[in-house]
């Protein structure tokens, strides 16, 4: 395992961080976390150097803290940086920020937290947050000892995250979400090279982009393929984050034990500044080819779900999104009518979904959109 500065921290962190939002479960269900095999993942990952786990108040289904702070148990506790965060859209007034923070520490069996952020920041939660004086609690949890670090996670223009970093001269460290087609999306590399010239440790989410990365379009593979390099998709996208000198570190939410034991190994070559030219110029062509073959930048995240109306938004938007790139909208539309029992013409339009989105798409019309070319009516 290779291991990182951390900003302005005196620690160090490695290449490869667990992200909990997209553990193993059973029947599909994502309140259902198969503790069995994930303890054993998240376990093989620590014994072999990973140091930095990711967690969150809403991760399935509200589940996912409850099984970091088992999982952790039995020294592992000890051994890693543990990261979790502060929901925004359940804090009401000042005081829900302790009651809120409590609870998270019973779930997580801990007396401490090392890396608190701020939960998936976009312009309304973050004045809200700073309206409700969060620093203030904040601040006194760091005195307290109950937290080490403070930071927030991100989700907007980079007109936005040049504000909040701007806006709090404490912050150790941000989250952002960056992969080799997100370079001009939401903070993208300016908001990287930014925070890193502020001092700040940056952590990367979404690195393969919702799992898209590892099995891309076939002409983004014959891409990749033309350069005779033998690496897999995953090894593309991840080099790629990890040349970049001011990444912290690599959020990866790995859901089976093989991804886990590939991604150490990866990451035991997390070098930087390694990648030639000619290579930074085979993902400039991967990224133009993908960008147009995924005309729906959906992560798969569910942040959207549960719908009111139990529409299966992400997959609804996979199938389309795989029909466009694979040139085949003929099998899509087999897939959505054969296999969609609540399709997107189902939509009530209440707009939950749309205030939750990481990605701010605007899913309503979406749904319109993608039943309009999908459906056989």
């Amino acid at each position: 395992m290779q291991y990182r500065k951390f900003g302005k921290l005196d620690i160090k962190a490695s290449a490869l961080g667990f992200g909990t939002m997209r553990l193993p479960t059973i029947n599909s269900d994502a309140s259902m976390i198969n503790e069995e095999e994930a303890t054993k993942m998240l376990q093989y990952a620590i014994d072999n150097g990973l140091n930095y786990v990711d967690t969150a108040w809403p991760y399935h289904r509200e589940q996912s803290e409850l099984f970091v702070g088992k999982a952790l148990k039995g020294g592992y506790r000890q051994k890693i940086y543990l990261a979790t965060k502060m929901p925004p859209w359940v804090v009401n007034e000042h005081a829900d920020f302790e009651k809120i923070f409590i609870k998270q520490l019973e779930k997580l069996q801990t007396d401490y937290v090392d890396f608190y952020l701020l939960h998936s920041l976009d312009r309304e939660p973050w004045h809200k947050m700073a309206n409700l004086d969060y620093f203030s609690w904040a601040e006194k949890k760091v005195q307290e000892g109950k937290i080490r670090f403070l930071g927030f996670s991100f989700h907007d223009h980079i007109s936005i995250f040049k504000e909040i970093v701007d806006y709090y001269p404490k912050w150790d460290f941000a989250q952002i979400q960056l992969n080799y087609l997100d370079t001009e999306h939401q903070a993208g590399l300016e908001g990287l090279h930014y925070a890193s010239e502020k001092g700040l440790g940056v952590v990367i989410m979404e690195p393969l982009r919702g799992g898209e990365l590892a099995n891309p379009p076939e002409k983004v593979k014959d891409i990749f393929n033309s350069t005779g390099i033998k690496r897999s998709y995953v090894d593309w996208a991840l080099r790629w984050l990890w040349n970049l000198p001011e990444v912290s570190t690599v959020l990866s939410g790995m859901n089976t034990f093989g991804q886990v034991q590939e991604n150490i190994e990866l990451a035991s070559k997390a070098e930087t500044n390694t990648l030639s030219k000619e290579e930074l110029e085979i993902y400039k062509k991967a990224r133009e080819v993908f960008l147009k073959s995924r005309p729906i930048s959906c992560t798969g995240c569910s942040y959207c779900l549960p719908c009111a109306v139990n529409i299966s938004i992400p997959d609804v938007f996979d199938t389309y999104n795989r029909g466009v790139s694979s040139n085949d909208i003929e099998r899509a539309k087999k897939a959505y009518n054969s296999f969609f029992d609540i399709k997107a013409d189902a939509c009530i339009e209440c707009g939950t979904c749309e205030l939750q989105c990481p990605q701010s798409l605007p899913i309503r019309e979406l749904l319109k959109k993608v039943h309009e070319e999908l459906s056989n009516v």
